[in-house]
């Protein structure tokens, strides 16, 4: 988050009274043994907000603040520095002032390197700002903007230069054809500048369509003739190391693409269909970590009860959703917690998503015989104090995991449930006694992803009284009582902008309920008149705030809108 110095951080926060010098040091301890910046563990453990650390930063070094979403960029100065200058040295050149001083956003203001080198790079003076890491996000997204303006004009000159090859007859490398390559590193390279999580090359009977998957939504982005559906194939199988001959069987590979000043980790999985094979790319930037649950969006009541579930040294805690919701971003939020020098942290997932220095990270590898349930048999035997297993998807592996649940190891794992409840009933049914899931949960999170207001483009609406009909029958579903149903006072939205692409959507953010579970909750588990609804109205008795209320929250908070809030509840 922000690349400040240990030292000068240090004396910022003893002179502001957040910790002393015992409490410094082993906090310098953490972020070193886990290779992560001091002030990421100070504020994923809660030791201080990252708005006030930036506003203590920015006073100690007597210098201002700005906010590139709400500030205008001269494109021209930006341009100025080039991209993968800027990102590597994690600056933006946004403006002058009025005596001609070039206007600099800096992660560290106080990096008298970076500034010598950017007075001498834009041949005047500077005057520095600090900004976080997302404002300086959202002056890089500004270098794409020109590749988003030529990206059609480059891929539609890059088809038909490949026709024309082919057009002439002769010996043709597809997957090494110059322009095939320019191809797929242009839609690789737009995706990344769209904030793509996928890419999808769907081959139709007329043609290949490219879809991109920004913020959980699906855009179709180009469609491009069928006679170079083989060459693109064989370039993205040549670059995963895949058989180029192989077009029968499903294929998983990946590589790395350099962007910028960074590495994007590129998972990729080819099926056959009916008109030819389809591939799905997964972007994992290298810039991935844990985040802190509040800035995940927990509610600092849900916080305490994670927290306290997880300081348990024996037990279950589950994530649930359904595909892609943040299931194991939250597992590993949880698991960067626990992250300490005497403990023994082993996982088994499909695939490994986050790298963390220090957890045992095991590949599920069906062909060499590692399955979930194998894997764990084998991670049981190695002393582990924490379990994480990445799904528990069949009998098998919810029984072994119970049982490590039961013998003395915190377990967290994921599970496929509609919500939080649900889960009780899903492991019944895969075969693990009642008595056993009431003994072994300590906590179970459901949630989903929504999108998120840009805040730079949002502003006050009335939305259609259909969706304030909406709101209120979820809310009664929920159990709440039709006196007490309270309709936000406001509603918000993005009018839509060019650095959230028209949509008023930048990013996304969890939507939760959490079920801790009580003895009350362990009862009801093994009654046999056990029912969802009994379980529902306890758990809401003590507290557990639904998925939609929990949304609800945050859509009065201008945080997400109604409308995606319905849309992502009702799928």
């Amino acid at each position: 988050m922000i690349t400040f110095p240990p030292e000068k951080l240090k004396e910022i926060l003893l002179r502001a009274g957040i910790v002393n010098d015992v409490a410094f040091t082993t906090l310098l301890a953490e972020s070193q043994r886990k290779q992560q910046n001091l002030s990421d563990v100070l504020i994923s453990q809660g030791i201080v907000n990252k708005d006030y650390l930036m506003t203590l930063i920015a006073q100690y070094l007597g210098v201002e603040r700005v906010n590139l979403g709400q500030t205008k960029i001269d494109e021209e100065v930006l341009k100025l520095i080039p991209e993968d200058v800027a990102r590597r040295k994690k600056f933006v050149a946004f403006g002058r002032e009025a005596d001609g001083r070039f206007k600099v956003a800096m992660d560290d203001p106080s990096d008298l390197e970076a500034v010598d080198f950017l007075t001498l790079k834009l041949g005047g003076q500077i005057k520095t700002y600090l900004a976080t890491e997302d404002d300086l996000n959202r002056g890089y997204m500004l270098y794409g903007k020109q590749l988003t303006q030529d990206f059609k004009t480059v891929i539609e000159t890059s088809v038909r230069d490949s026709l024309r090859a082919r057009a002439r007859g002769g010996e043709v490398n597809e997957a090494e054809d110059l322009p095939i390559v320019a191809i797929v590193d242009n839609l690789v390279s737009y995706a990344i500048s769209s904030r793509a999580s996928d890419v999808h090359f769907e081959v139709l009977d007329d043609g290949i369509l490219v879809r991109y998957r920004v913020d959980g939504i699906l855009h179709e982005i180009i469609r491009m003739p069928k006679e170079i559906h083989p060459a693109v194939v064989a370039r993205v199988k040549i670059l995963s190391s895949l058989r180029v001959d192989e077009h029968t069987h499903p294929q998983d590979g990946r590589f790395r693409y350099k962007v910028g000043g960074g590495i994007v980790d590129i998972r990729v999985s080819i099926i056959p269909t009916f008109y030819g094979e389809k591939i799905v790319m997964r972007l994992l930037t290298g810039a991935q970590k844990p985040l802190s649950l509040a800035d995940l969006g927990f509610y600092e009541n849900d916080i305490k009860t994670l927290e306290s579930a997880i300081k348990k040294t024996y037990g279950m805690v589950l994530a649930t959703g359904p595909t892609g919701s943040g299931k194991t971003t939250t597992l590993y939020s949880l698991l960067n917690m626990l992250n300490r020098p005497d403990v023994n942290i082993v996982t088994i997932e499909d695939p490994i998503e986050y790298d963390m220095r220090y957890v045992n990270q095991m590949q599920v590898n069906v062909a060499a015989g590692i399955t979930f349930a194998a894997g764990l048999r084998s991670i049981l035997r190695q002393d582990p104090n924490i379990v994480m297993v990445g799904e528990i998807r069949d009998e098998e592996t919810a029984n072994i995991a119970v049982q490590a649940a039961l013998t003395g190891h915190l377990v967290l794992s994921s599970l496929h449930t509609n919500d939080a409840p649900t889960a009780v009933p899903r492991f019944i049914d895969m075969g693990v006694a009642p008595f056993l899931v009431s003994a072994v949960l300590n906590t179970i999170v459901a949630q989903r992803l929504v999108r998120r207001v840009h805040i730079d483009c949002i502003e006050t609406y009335t939305p259609n009284p259909a969706y304030i009909t909406a709101m209120r029958h979820e809310l009664i579903s929920s159990g709440v009582s039709e006196n007490e149903v309270k309709i936000p006072k406001s509603f918000y939205r993005g009018k839509g902008c060019n650095i959230c692409g028209g949509t008023g959507f930048l990013g996304r953010l969890g939507i939760y309920e959490v079920l801790n579970v009580t003895e009350e909750v362990r009862k009801l588990i093994i009654i046999d008149s056990f029912s969802l609804d009994n379980l529902r109205k306890v758990a809401r008795s003590e507290g557990m705030t639904t998925m939609f209320e929990d949304g609800l929250r945050k859509v009065e908070r201008g945080a997400t809108t109604i409308e995606e809030l319905l849309r992502v509840v009702r799928e």
